[in-house]
């Protein structure tokens, strides 16, 4: 099967193309399994999300607002799930 990899997904306005239908606030990426990474000022960064998980809830400092862009490994259109379902 072809991976279409992660998605790279422009921060419009305050807001991400989450789904074919649906545009969400970047806010919410923080608290997404799918958000991989962040980039701000041109610099990739862990996503909040992920960066909880993985590193036992040290999760760095990053204002939404200044995200640029969210890469996103939904390669299946689900859209936005919490990790609260998985750290819970």
């Amino acid at each position: 099967m072809n991976d279409p990899g992660p998605r790279h997904l422009a921060v419009v306005r305050g807001r991400v193309q989450c789904t074919l239908d649906e545009t969400i606030p970047v806010d919410r990426c923080r608290l997404c399994v799918h958000s991989a990474r962040v980039v701000v000022g041109g610099r990739e960064l862990p996503s909040p999300a992920r960066a909880y998980c993985s590193r036992c809830r040290d999760t760095p400092n990053i204002d939404m607002a200044k995200v640029e862009e969210v890469i996103c490994d939904d390669t299946r259109g689900e859209g936005f799930r919490s990790i609260t379902s998985i750290i819970s």
